[in-house]
């Protein structure tokens, strides 16, 4: 999937932006192009993109079509508008990177919370993309993949902290694009959990797509009716009680993929507001258990998760190259918090 702006030229000759692109895939079935759409764009509504088909704004196969248009296989959709896409609009800015490795090729960098990590829907400044673009002066753009902003081979969400691997020349983002794409790199990531995982290793499968009841927010279609296939491996580090320390091993990189899936098996993850994981899922009732709650939330407003390890082969040597970060801070007080707790319970 390519989002990025391209200045185009109608037939009138005025000047369009291409907003979005996408191409159906050989196997799509029939379905109503707003609906389509709306599975692809995050933070769109069925309003938006009927205005944008009444206008002649949806276009397919290089024709505008209205929003009962049904997608067949392998067309070519485009949002197109006379006005360029403001959060394409690339600016440098000074933002400190905390760089783990760098070399003539490529770039390691370990993104703390709260860091958006490209320009989008209401983050249109101070974004990680911004800050590569001052300290590297020059970023590649890879065409085919998914990832079209400057340099990015693959990204976390806003409140995940942990590794990210750019590219500073077009083959080597190719190169970085493929190993992604075909599964050889390693991702390892920790997260706290809510609830005592049963078991202490297992795998998740299950269909990754937009929940129709809440639009920023993935769910898991087990049948596969909907969504992208998503497989997550993981492992029981340490046990809490209430919540659980785990290692996760990503087979597929979806959409908020760890967070839907804990969720999935009931084991949310603690702190993620956007996933109900910032409400007391296990535990007692009594005032001091929601005290402390409260504490460890204040600490960690977020989603716990950390994305430690990377691995790839380097696209220039040819050498296993595998980075690690250690635990922010806000999680290792909140897991220091839960030691206490547990021992102090242990001896009621």
């Amino acid at each position: 999937m390519k989002e990025e702006e391209d200045l185009i030229e109608d037939q009138d000759g005025d000047e369009s932006f291409e907003h979005f692109q996408v191409t159906a895939d050989p196997g799509q079935a029939p379905l109503r192009i707003d609906k389509f759409l709306i599975d692809r764009i995050p933070h769109i509504s069925r309003s938006k993109i009927s205005a944008a088909a009444k206008n002649g704004n949806v276009v397919v196969n290089g024709m505008s079509v209205k929003q009962n248009y049904k997608v067949k296989p392998e067309d070519e959709i485009s949002l197109v508008f006379s006005h360029p896409k403001h959060e394409l609009k690339l600016l440098p800015e000074d933002i400190p990177l905390d760089i783990v490795y760098e070399d003539d090729y490529l770039v390691v960098v370990n993104k703390p919370a709260g860091f958006v990590v490209h320009p989008g829907h209401g983050n249109y400044s101070g974004t990680l993309v911004n800050a590569l673009l001052h300290h590297f002066g020059y970023l590649p753009k890879n065409e085919k993949s998914d990832v079209a902003y400057p340099g990015l081979v693959h990204r976390i969400d806003k409140d995940t902290t942990g590794l990210l691997v750019i590219a500073k020349k077009e083959d080597v983002l190719s190169n970085l694009a493929a190993q992604f794409f075909n599964r050889t790199t390693q991702r390892l990531y920790y997260a706290i959990a809510w609830g005592n995982i049963e078991d202490d290793k297992g795998t998740i499968t299950g269909n990754i797509g937009r929940s129709h009841g809440d639009r920023k927010q993935m769910t898991v279609y087990p049948e596969g009716e909907e969504g992208k296939h998503a497989v997550t491996h993981y492992e029981v580090i340490e046990r809490f009680g209430y919540v659980t320390l785990v290692k996760c091993k990503l087979d597929t990189g979806r959409t908020h993929q760890i967070r839907a899936h804990m969720k999935y098996i009931n084991h949310t993850l603690f702190g993620d507001v956007r996933y109900g994981g910032d409400k007391i899922l296990k535990g007692t009732t009594f005032s001091k258990y929601r005290q402390f709650i409260d504490n460890c939330l204040q600490i960690l407003p977020r989603q716990a998760l950390h994305a430690k390890t990377l691995g790839f082969t380097h696209p220039v040597t040819n050498q296993w190259m595998e980075f690690e970060c250690p635990l922010p801070d806000d999680m290792v007080q909140v897991l220091e918090k839960w030691k206490v707790y547990v021992k102090a319970k242990g001896t009621d």
